[in-house]
């Protein structure tokens, strides 16, 4: 029983690891009026010079429009601008959601496998413990994790893609450059692969498990990321719909 409780408690440590708060960094101040911008604009501001700037493709872009407005090939309020920037962002967004859908895809059947027909029953004391898992990586992972911190750092990061305007890679890997795996501040990307690394040596740890204990785990697995996609789907269309940037995109400064 020890060793199991010795595990939850790794868990609970990792699924924590996603709550890490980024969005206190001195260099980082949500703009007051972005209420005002328009859904799927680029983020823009103007400079004490006169100068504007703009976030393109996870990089800070000057212009020297007296206006004060980033200078772009297309208007942000043009059909096509729209669109470009959806079809951008929603692989970025989209291709995380697709990699949690697979993992629990792969977990659900295992985790419903003490219900099956013909499966030895689980005890009261084992049933108990397969509920509150549930409930507490519903929690800890899904609202504490994903919900507020990692949900919002994803569709954050997603929206500064941009087709002809970012780099090909952070366009090709949308999705690994959304979860802040590379092009980001040093905290956000040890943030990250720490994350990342703690998935697959725990992933190994838990198939070793004896029945029911992997499945209990397996359970409370599926609850997290499903919260989790969710979570991440409904900023996305939240983030659209308002033109709010739901979170810091933790950006690397500009060399």
């Amino acid at each position: 029983m020890r060793p199991i409780l010795f595990l939850l408690c790794i868990l609970g440590s990792f699924a924590s690891g996603f709550s890490s708060n980024l969005s206190n960094s001195p260099s980082y101040s949500k703009p007051k009026s972005i209420a005002k911008m328009p859904p799927y604009a680029p983020k823009s501001g103007v400079l004490a010079n006169g100068k504007s700037m703009a976030v393109r493709g996870g990089e800070l872009k000057s212009t020297n429009d007296s206006t004060g407005e980033a200078q772009s090939p297309l208007s942000p309020l043009s059909p096509l601008s729209r669109f470009i920037q959806l079809s951008s962002s929603l692989y970025g967004t989209g291709g995380v959601m697709y990699i949690l859908i697979k993992a629990i895809r792969r977990v659900y059947p295992i985790a419903l496998e003490p219900f099956a027909e013909g499966a030895i029953p689980m005890t009261q004391l084992q049933l108990g413990a397969y509920i509150a898992t549930c409930l507490w990586f519903a929690y800890v992972e899904g609202y504490k994790g994903f919900q507020t911190k990692f949900a919002p750092l994803v569709v954050s990061r997603s929206l500064t893609i941009e087709l002809g305007l970012s780099k090909i890679h952070h366009l090709l890997l949308a999705p690994l450059y959304s979860m802040g795996l590379f092009h980001a501040t040093k905290k956000r990307m040890i943030v990250s692969w720490s994350v990342s690394l703690g998935v697959a040596a725990i992933v190994v740890a838990v198939k070793k498990l004896p029945y029911p204990w992997r499945n209990i785990i397996d359970a409370g697995v599926v609850a997290g990321l499903s919260w989790g996609c969710l979570s991440i789907l409904l900023h996305y269309i939240k983030a659209l719909v308002t033109g709010n940037s739901p979170a810091d995109p933790a950006l690397p400064k500009k060399d």
